[in-house]
C-alpha cells in the first residue's frame, strides 16, 4: 500500500456525496501518479481547478474573471503534446465515470435512510386511497397493470462491457464500505481493492476496436438481466405485494407481473443489414438458453432448502409417480441417450435422489440478500453454449467408463454419474459435448488417462466426495419433484444447444419444458403444499421468488421484437404479385392494395409459391417471417413497422405472416407454436403522426382486421410513436405537440371501435430522442392513453444507468408502476 493510500484510509468514514467524490478522486490521482508520473497529476489538478473555478464564477455572474480563467485553461492545454492531451482526456473521462458511480451510490444510500420514499408504492397507494379511490379498485388496477420495458441497443452506449463490470465492482465496494462493523484492517483492505479496480480500469482500452455485432448487443442485454434484473424483480414484486397488503389487505397474486421485459437486440433490422433471419433465430434461442440456465441455478438452491418430508397428498402422489417412472426401465425416458447399467437400474429401485454432493452457489445465503452485494465481490459472467468447453464432462466420462463413478464440479452446478447408489444426473453448466474435432491432444490424453486409472483409486476418491447413503431409504418429496424439474430443464437446455449448433435433436416434447405454464405447474404444486402444511414462511421465500421470476421472464427472459421498414414489405409483395402475373403491388393505389390484401387474408391457401425466385433482399424478408412462424409468440413479441403511413402497411405484414405460418405448419405437419405476432405500426414523422388516427380508424373499420384483433390479441391494438425522427423533422417543441395530438387521435379511434389501445413509446437516451424523467413523462401523457398498459423503450447507456445495479433497478421498476397507476386512475386533465 502506498503512502497516499495510507492517508486516504483515514477518510474512509464519510457521510456525504462530496466525501465519496473526494475518496475516488484521490485514489485515481494515486493511480495516475504511479502510471504517468507526479508532474502529469500536477497538470491535471491545475486544469481541473481552472475549469471548476471558471464554471463557478460564471454561475455567480462574474463573467470577466471567468473568461480570463478560461483563456488561461486554453493556453495550458495548447502547450500540451498530443500524447499528454490524450492522457488528460482519458483521466477526465475516468474521473467523470467515478463521480457518476459515487452519485448513484449516494442516491441509493439516501433512499435507504428515507422512511417515506417519494413515488414509492407505499406513498402512491396511500395517496390514491386518500383521494377517493376504493381499495378494490386500487387492487384490481395494480393486478391488471401491463407495463413492458423494451431494451434496445444504441450507439449512445460507449462504454465497453468489461468497463461496466469494473464500475459495478467499485459500486459494490462503496456499498460494502457502509457496513458499520468494519475494522480498520477491513477498511485498508477495501482501499486496496478500490485501487486495484481503478488501476485495472486505467490500463484497459476504453474503446471498442470493432463494431459490435447484433449477437454482441444481445449478449449485453442478457448480461443486464443476469447482473441486475434477475435479482431486482423478486425484490420489486415483494415491495409491491407488501404495500398492497398494507393498504388493501390482500397481497399481490403470486403469478401477477405488473412489469415485463422485451428486447430489440437481434430483432431490429430497420437499416441494419447485419440483422438477418438467422441472427434473430440464434438470439431468440440464446435468450431461452439463458433463462433455463438461470432457472436451473435457482432450482439447485431450492432442492437444498426444501428438505422437509411433510407435504400435501397431491405432492406426495406426484413424487411417487416420478419415482416409479425413474425406477421403471420401460417407462424411463433417457434424456442423454445414455443406457444405465444393470447395477444402476437395480440400485435406482432401492434409493431416492439424494442431496446434491456440493452446496449450491448461493444456498447458504437468505434470498433477501440477492438485491445486495451478497457479502462479497463475485460478479458472474454469462457463459454461453458452444464456447469454452471443459476437457471432460459427464458424457465423456460415461462413454469412457460406464461402470465407474465420476464427479465434475462447475461454476453453476455439479455433474455426476453414480453407479454405487443414487440416480444418474447431469446438471453441469458446461454439459454440452464439444463439437466433433474440437478436442486438443492434451484433452484426449487426459481422457485416455482417466479411463485407464485403477478403479479402486477412483471409487475411493468418490467416497470422499459423496454423502453416505441412508441405511433406511426415505422420501424427500420436494427434492424428488424439484429434481424432476431440474432434469427436464437440463434437457431443455441441451436441446437448445443442439438447435444453436444446427445438430439433430431427438428429444420428445414430454422430455423438456417448452412453455411457462409447464414450468410453473410443479413449482405452484410445491408452493400450495407448503402453504397447506403450515410452512407458509418457507413458501414465501426462495420458492415464491422463483415463481415470480418464471411469471415475469417466462421461458425466454425478454421477448424479442422484430422491426422492419414498411418499404421492404412492399418490395416482397412486388416480387410475389409480379411472379403471379398480377402487376406491381407498389404501383397500386391504397384502395386496390386493401382489396387485394383483405381478399388474400381471408383465403385459406398460401400466396407465395414454393418455387418462387426472388432477390436476396426479398428472400431475407420472407425468411424472417418463416423464422417468426417457427419461433411463435412464446419467443417473439411484436412486429414493428417503421415509417408506417397507411393501413395497407399493417395488412401487408399480416398477410406475409399468415402465409409463412401456412407454409411452416405444412412442413411440420402440425400447427405453428404460439400465436401470431402483434403487428404494430410506428408513426415517426410529423406527417405520419398527423395521419395516425385516420390510419387506425381505417384498419379497425375492416371487418377481417377487427375480428382478428378481438380473436387473437384480446381486443388490444398496439400503436408505436417515435420521438427521435419527429424531433429531427420539426424540432422538439413542435414534435412534442404533434406526439400529444397523435396519441389523442389514436385513443379516440380505438375507443370508437370499442378496442383497447396500448401505446408504445420509442423514447429514451438524450432529450433529442425523447429522453427525460420517466415519472414526469408518463404523467404528461394524454388522458385515456395510459389505461393500465404501456410499452416504452430504454436506449443505450440509459439501460446501464437505470438497470445496471439491482437497487437502482428496483427503484426504476417501482417508478414505472406508480406512474402508470396514477396516469390510469388520476390522469392529468388538460384545459
Amino acid at each position: 500500500m502506498t503512502d497516499t493510500t495510507d492517508d486516504i484510509a483515514e477518510e474512509i468514514s464519510f457521510q456525504g456525496f462530496d466525501d465519496y467524490c473526494k475518496l475516488l478522486k484521490n485514489l485515481l490521482n494515486d493511480v495516475l501518479q504511479r502510471e504517468v508520473g507526479a508532474d502529469f497529476v500536477e497538470k491535471l489538478e491545475r486544469n481541473r481547478t481552472l475549469a471548476q473555478s471558471a464554471c463557478n464564477l460564471r454561475l455567480a455572474g462574474i463573467e470577466d474573471t471567468a473568461e480570463l480563467l478560461e483563456k488561461q485553461l486554453a493556453s495550458e492545454i495548447s502547450k500540451m503534446t498530443l500524447e499528454e492531451a490524450l492522457t488528460l482526456a482519458r483521466a477526465f473521462s475516468h474521473y467523470l465515470n467515478l463521480m457518476g458511480i459515487a452519485e448513484t451510490h449516494h442516491r441509493v444510500r439516501k433512499t435507504r435512510d428515507l422512511t417515506n420514499l417519494s413515488k414509492s408504492c407505499d406513498e402512491v397507494f396511500n395517496q390514491l386511497l386518500q383521494g377517493g379511490t376504493s381499495a378494490d379498485e386500487l387492487y384490481d388496477s395494480v393486478c391488471k397493470q401491463e407495463v413492458e420495458i423494451v431494451l434496445t441497443a444504441h450507439p449512445t452506449q460507449i462504454n465497453r462491457r468489461t468497463l461496466q463490470y469494473k464500475h459495478v465492482r467499485i459500486a459494490h465496494l462503496l456499498d460494502y464500505n457502509d457496513r458499520p462493523d468494519l475494522t480498520q484492517e477491513d477498511k485498508e483492505m477495501l482501499i486496496e481493492d478500490l485501487v486495484r479496480e481503478i488501476t485495472s480500469i486505467w490500463q484497459t482500452d476504453e474503446l471498442r476496436r470493432h463494431k459490435p455485432t447484433p449477437a454482441d448487443e444481445a449478449r449485453a442485454g442478457l448480461h443486464i438481466v443476469e447482473q441486475s434484473l434477475w435479482k431486482a424483480v423478486p425484490h420489486y414484486l415483494r415491495r409491491v405485494s407488501t404495500a398492497l397488503k398494507k393498504h388493501t389487505g390482500k397481497p399481490l397474486p403470486l403469478t401477477c407481473t405488473p412489469i415485463k421485459f422485451g428486447s430489440w437486440m437481434g430483432g431490429d433490422r430497420d437499416g441494419n443489414p447485419n440483422v438477418t433471419a438467422k441472427v434473430t433465430r440464434d438470439v431468440s434461442l440464446l435468450s431461452r438458453w439463458m433463462a433455463i440456465d438461470l432457472y436451473i441455478r435457482e432450482v439447485d438452491n431450492l432442492r437444498f432448502e426444501l428438505s422437509m418430508t411433510r407435504c400435501s397428498d397431491k405432492l406426495s402422489r406426484e413424487a411417487h409417480v416420478i419415482l416409479e417412472q425413474e425406477t421403471s426401465p420401460e417407462d424411463r425416458h433417457e434424456g442423454w441417450n445414455q443406457p444405465l447399467s444393470r447395477n444402476q437400474t437395480k440400485l435406482q429401485r432401492q434409493q431416492t435422489p439424494s442431496l446434491p454432493m456440493q452446496l449450491p452457489a448461493t444456498a447458504d445465503l437468505p434470498s433477501c440478500t440477492e438485491c445486495g452485494n451478497n457479502g462479497g465481490s463475485q460478479y458472474p459472467k454469462l457463459q454461453l453454449p458452444g464456447t469454452d468447453y471443459k476437457p471432460l464432462n459427464c458424457q465423456h466420462v460415461q462413454d469412457s467408463s460406464k461402470s465407474e463413478s465420476s464427479f465434475q464440479d462447475s461454476s453453476h452446478g455439479s455433474c455426476k454419474s453414480i453407479t454405487n447408489g443414487g440416480v444418474a444426473t447431469s446438471d453441469s453448466h458446461q454439459s454440452a459435448p464439444s463439437p466433433r474435432g474440437s478436442f486438443t491432444s492434451s484433452q484426449l490424453l487426459a481422457q485416455r488417462k482417466l479411463s485407464t486409472e485403477p478403479k479402486i483409486v477412483r471409487s475411493g476418491f468418490q467416497k470422499l466426495l459423496e454423502p453416505s447413503p441412508p441405511q433406511r431409504p426415505g422420501i424427500a418429496p420436494y427434492r424428488i419433484v424439484l429434481g424432476h424439474v431440474k432434469d427436464k430443464l437440463t434437457k431443455a437446455r441441451r436441446r437448445l444447444e443442439l438447435l444453436l449448433e444446427d445438430l439433430p435433436c431427438e428429444y420428445e416434447p414430454w422430455d423438456y419444458y417448452e412453455t411457462t405454464e409447464q414450468l410453473l405447474e410443479p413449482l405452484l404444486l410445491c408452493y400450495e403444499s407448503l402453504q397447506s402444511c403450515g410452512a407458509a414462511v418457507l413458501a414465501d421465500g426462495r420458492l415464491a421468488d422463483l415463481i415470480r421470476r418464471v411469471a415475469t421472464f417466462g421461458m425466454g427472459l425478454m421477448k424479442l421484437d422484430l422491426r422492419q421498414e414498411s418499404g421492404r414489405h412492399s418490395e416482397a409483395l412486388d416480387a410475389i404479385t409480379k411472379y403471379l402475373d398480377m402487376g406491381m403491388y407498389s404501383e397500386w393505389d391504397e384502395e386496390k392494395k386493401l382489396e387485394f390484401l383483405t381478399r388474400e387474408l381471408k383465403s385459406k391457401r398460401p400466396l407465395v409459391p414454393p418455387t418462387i425466385q426472388v432477390t436476396p433482399d426479398v428472400k431475407e424478408v420472407l425468411e424472417t417471417f418463416r423464422v417468426a412462424a417457427e419461433l411463435g409468440n412464446d419467443s417473439l413479441g411484436a412486429y414493428v413497422i417503421s415509417m408506417a403511413s397507411n393501413a395497407s402497411d399493417v395488412l401487408a405484414v399480416e398477410l406475409l405472416q399468415k402465409d409463412a405460418r401456412l407454409a411452416v405448419s405444412g412442413e411440420l405437419g402440425r400447427p405453428c407454436p404460439g400465436g401470431t405476432l402483434r403487428v404494430v405500426p410506428l408513426f415517426e414523422t410529423v406527417k405520419d403522426l398527423r395521419g395516425a388516427g385516420l390510419v387506425i380508424r381505417k384498419l379497425l373499420s375492416i371487418d377481417w382486421y377487427s375480428e382478428h384483433i378481438i380473436k387473437n390479441h384480446s381486443g388490444h391494438q398496439e400503436v408505436m410513436v417515435g420521438y427521435s425522427d419527429s424531433g429531427k423533422d420539426a424540432g422538439r417543441f413542435t414534435a412534442a405537440w404533434e406526439l400529444y395530438k397523435a396519441q389523442e387521435d389514436v385513443v379516440a379511434a380505438c375507443k370508437d371501435h370499442k378496442i383497447k389501445v396500448t401505446l408504445f413509446h420509442g423514447r429514451g437516451g438524450s432529450i433529442g430522442r425523447g429522453g427525460g424523467p420517466t415519472y414526469l413523462a408518463i404523467q404528461s401523457q394524454p388522458p385515456g392513453s395510459v389505461m393500465g398498459t404501456l410499452r416504452s423503450t430504454e436506449q443505450g447507456e440509459m439501460v446501464q444507468a437505470k438497470f445496471g445495479m439491482p437497487h437502482t433497478a428496483v427503484r426504476q421498476l417501482e417508478i414505472y408502476t406508480t406512474a402508470v397507476l396514477l396516469a390510469t386512475l388520476k390522469p392529468t386533465r388538460t384545459t
